[in-house]
């Protein structure tokens, strides 16, 4: 059975070009919304996740799968292909860049900031956009 992977290394995901955003904002508290939750885990420190380890953990919070059954939902869940932190709401709709380091771990950077602009300007670093909210 394959393995998909959402991961990047060395890149730079900017805000989606269509964000409404003016600013990076955290999510709507409470609701536990995808978007709360990987707020939550980015914001409580840099570099601390894969974007395969955030996505999943996510997910099994949402689906309430206990931690004895993770490593079976894991395959499960990476047996086919995942959307990528491209069309997180974090980028798409709350202003926010994500940087991967050189070992693919994540750091969330407000939009407009210094530090995304030194990591735009690095040659080394890959820089995608998020996806668009609508279809042009």
């Amino acid at each position: 059975m394959a393995t998909h992977t959402t991961n990047y290394a060395d890149t730079l995901i900017l805000p989606a070009p269509d964000t409404k955003a003016e600013s990076a904002v955290a999510p709507p508290a409470g609701k536990r919304t995808v978007a709360e939750l990987q707020y939550e885990r980015l914001s409580a420190g840099d570099y601390a996740w894969t974007s395969d380890d955030l996505l999943f953990d996510v997910h099994c919070e949402r689906k309430g799968i206990a931690e004895a059954d993770r490593a079976a939902e894991r395959t499960a869940f990476f047996a086919k292909g995942r959307p990528c932190l491209r069309t997180s709401p974090l980028a798409k709709t709350y202003g926010w860049a994500l940087h991967f380091d050189p070992d693919g771990k994540i750091a969330l950077l407000p939009m407009g900031s210094e530090r995304v602009a030194e990591l735009e300007a690095d040659p080394a670093v890959t820089v995608k956009a998020a996806m668009k909210s609508a279809r042009s």
